[in-house]
Formats: structure tokens, C-alpha cells, sequence
């Protein structure tokens, strides 16, 4: 079996690959968590935030798949099973049913607010042991913050 050898020093690369697999699972939970309030959210606003959910949705799956391509690339077997989502994500646990707009704007406000966190730990701890993966983490927390912007924006 071929095996991906990382330039990084073992060090680093147990930082990095631990960044990076947990901004994995937050973002793979971040997309399911948008996709759940997507399909179930109700109330006058409906269309706005439907489809304000379906872009978090999309930038979600891009970073994910960005985050673990650079994993890859690192030598690191990136893992986005349901089982390691559902473990380590840090993003709370979403109501079932039907969810009021106001409601579903607060929900992303707060999973987007927790990515966020975890995401700017992750610039801080690859700073030095890799700026490349340092840079990934710096744009998808730029993006995120603007899509929770936009939601904070939506119940002031």
C-alpha cells in the first residue's frame, strides 16, 4: 500500500493532522446541521433562510473537502464517518421537526459561532507547526464568520 509521507516533523504533523481532523468533522457536522434546519424550517422568512441555509450548506462541503484533501496531502487518512462526526463534533444538538425561521436563524447563529471557535484555536496551533494548513483555517473561519455575520444581521 502506497502511504503519503508528510514533510512536516512528526510534531507538527500530529498538531496539523489533529486540526484538521477536527475542523473536518465540524464542518461535515456544519453542512448536515444547515441541511436539517433547511429542510424543516417554516415561518414568514422561509425563503430567505432556506436558501441562506443551502449557501452555509455549500461552503460547508467545500471546506470539508478542502480540509481533508489537505490532510491527504499531509500523509493524515482524513475520517468524515457518521460515527466520528457524531463524536467529536462541536457543534450542539438540533431540535427535531419543524423549526420556526427566527428559531433556525438562532440555531446557525450558535453551530456557526462554534465552528468559528474551534476553527481560530486551529490558526493558533498550526501558526508555526504548518502556515499552509494555517492559511485553509484563516480563509474557511473568514468565510464562516461572514455567513454568521449574515444571520446575526437577520434577527437584530
Amino acid at each position: 500500500m502506497y502511504v503519503v509521507k508528510s514533510s512536516l516533523s512528526d510534531t507538527d504533523l500530529k498538531t496539523v493532522a489533529e486540526a484538521l481532523q477536527g475542523a473536518l468533522v465540524d464542518l461535515v457536522d456544519l453542512g448536515l446541521v444547515a441541511k436539517q434546519v433547511h429542510w424543516n424550517v417554516v415561518g414568514p422568512r422561509f425563503r430567505s433562510v432556506h436558501l441562506q441555509l443551502d449557501e452555509v450548506v455549500d461552503s460547508a462541503r467545500t471546506h470539508s473537502d478542502t480540509v481533508a484533501e489537505r490532510a491527504s496531502a499531509l500523509g493524515v487518512s482524513p475520517d468524515g464517518r457518521a460515527a466520528t462526526v457524531a463524536a467529536s463534533s462541536g457543534i450542539g444538538a438540533v431540535s427535531e421537526g419543524w423549526v420556526r425561521d427566527a428559531d433556525a436563524v438562532g440555531t446557525l447563529v450558535d453551530a456557526l459561532g462554534a465552528v468559528v471557535t474551534r476553527m481560530r484555536e486551529r490558526v493558533t496551533a498550526t501558526e508555526d507547526a504548518d502556515p499552509v494548513s494555517q492559511d485553509i483555517f484563516i480563509q474557511v473561519t473568514a468565510d464562516l464568520e461572514k455567513h454568521r455575520w449574515m444571520f446575526q444581521a437577520e434577527n437584530s
